[in-house]
């Protein structure tokens, strides 16, 4: 079964930068519209970031466009979140996932990002 594994989180502080990655097996995720979603605590689970299969169209959620961008590589099934300026309210687990349906199964581990000073 196609799976995700997603890293690259951590301790940062306001205004630093951080690069998410995402692994994905199987040989769905070329043709399959990927998304970044975010866990606060006793938060629900929220699309922040989607990409297109091809990778040609992107979308944001108001509170991270301009400072996240999403992108993908199909040659080695990876997707990506170059998180920059961050903020303390973007501390949150963050998972990758299709779109639409559940082509991979379960969610994966996700990978927990924490901004403090």
């Amino acid at each position: 079964q196609a799976q995700l594994v997603e890293s690259g989180g951590g301790l940062v502080q306001p205004g630093g930068s951080l690069r998410l990655s995402c692994a994905a097996s199987g040989s769905i995720f070329i043709g399959t519209d990927m998304g970044w979603f975010r866990q606060a605590p006793g938060q629900q689970r929220d699309l922040i970031a989607l990409i297109t299969s091809s990778g040609s169209d992107t979308s944001y959620e108001d509170s991270v466009r301009g400072r996240f961008t999403i992108s993908r590589d199909n040659t080695n099934n990876m997707l990506y979140l170059q998180m920059n300026n961050v903020k303390p309210e973007d501390t949150a687990a963050y998972y990758c996932n299709a779109l639409y349906g559940s082509p991979f199964g379960s969610w994966g581990q996700g990978t927990q990002v924490t901004v403090s000073p």
